[in-house]
């Protein structure tokens, strides 16, 4: 079938909009008729060449939609499902998986065609690489029937999908990875929606403290809305300075929400003896981490999270039970809404720091 999609070609380019053909669901795929799709900075990051990927391809990576077709294997969900899909895809089998880490799976390729078979996704006869195994920059995907997990139809769309990733990754970060205690202390660099995530996690998981720091005031403005109880403009003092004075010593939990080898340095120096340094975001290719080792020797941890964590089909369906309990706050996440003639527009007011998260809207 022909679907409009936004295609991306080439390492600083621009993305296009043009159409492309869709194959019909093999027996275990389902084909989804996109509803919602978050721009994220993964996304943005990609396109700039920070994270490397095959081209051509279709960003995207935050999508709900509908199920339209599935193949005649599929058994959890059916035509007429309501669904929201996560680059968390896994085979179930590897030793990751069996040991309770998909999200970590180190066998993806089981859950994509084999070599040989005609792609999913096509233009005049040539494939094309689904980004994140998903490409949700399009009216229609084609996913393994592992990378969607049904969901209520009372949810919205636009609110739904921002749990197929900035959510999970940013309050799965807090619980999940970090495990953040009742009754800490946390700090958390950098306010878009994956920061903004982080900082809901550690107020659900009952954090006591949770320091925001960005370089935009109207964003330290949204991070107390979301839960955080101080704010540091590190544009205006040395942010792990602030947070030391703020903290009296030092906070149990530091994340890096936005990639950033500097940042990640700085969340592990403002911690307490023992504390925990996450490091969220994705920090480009090519960068290097360079630490003081004297932090180790009270026995600071630095660690990374990759997509929060997650068991997703186990934790998008509760994350959004704490939606629907005003317990996790999904409205004030969506910033705007776009067309996909309009896509980038999204991604200058996301890398202009305009907005939390805009969402594109295919109905």
């Amino acid at each position: 079938m022909k679907a409009r999609a936004a295609l991306f070609r080439e390492i600083g380019g621009e993305l296009s909009i043009e159409e492309i053909d869709v194959d019909d669901p093999a027996p275990n795929e389902v084909r989804v008729r996109t509803v919602a799709c978050g721009v994220c900075h993964s996304d943005l990051h990609f396109m700039q060449g920070s994270i490397a990927g095959p081209l051509p391809t279709i960003p995207g990576h935050e999508p709900a939609g509908i199920v339209e077709a599935v193949g005649s294997s599929v058994t959890s969900v059916e035509p007429g499902d309501h669904v929201i899909a996560c680059t968390s895809i896994f085979c179930g089998s590897c030793n990751e998986c069996m040991k309770g880490w998909p999200h970590l799976c180190s066998n993806r390729r089981a859950c994509r065609r084999p070599r040989g078979a005609a792609p999913r996704l096509s233009q005049h006869g040539v494939g094309i690489d689904q980004f994140s195994d998903l490409s949700g920059f399009a009216e229609v995907m084609l996913l393994h029937e592992r990378a969607v997990v049904k969901i209520d139809k009372d949810i919205p769309f636009d609110r739904a999908a921002l749990v197929g990733c900035g959510v999970t990754t940013g309050v799965g970060a807090a619980l999940n990875t970090a495990r953040v205690a009742p009754g800490s202390t946390v700090a958390v660099f950098g306010c878009g929606g994956v920061g903004n995530s982080v900082i809901q996690g550690a107020r659900i998981a009952g954090a006591r403290q949770i320091i925001a720091i960005d370089i935009v005031p109207k964003k330290l403005e949204t991070a107390r809305h979301f839960g955080a109880t101080d704010v540091v403009l590190s544009t205006d003092e040395d942010p792990v300075k602030a947070i030391k004075r703020l903290s009296k010593g030092g906070v149990d939990y530091a994340f890096d929400a936005v990639g950033n080898a500097n940042l990640s340095a700085q969340c592990l120096y403002a911690l307490a003896p023992r504390g925990l340094a996450v490091i969220v975001g994705a920090i480009p290719s090519g960068q290097l981490l360079n630490l003081m080792p004297g932090h180790f020797y009270v026995e600071k941890m630095l660690t990374g999270s990759i997509m929060g964590s997650n068991r997703f089909h186990i934790e998008a369906p509760q994350y959004l039970d704490l939606y629907r309990q005003g317990r996790l706050d999904l409205d004030a996440m969506v910033s705007a809404h776009v067309t996909l003639d309009h896509i980038d527009d999204a991604l200058h007011a996301m890398e202009a720091g305009e907005v939390t998260r805009s969402v594109i809207m295919f109905d």
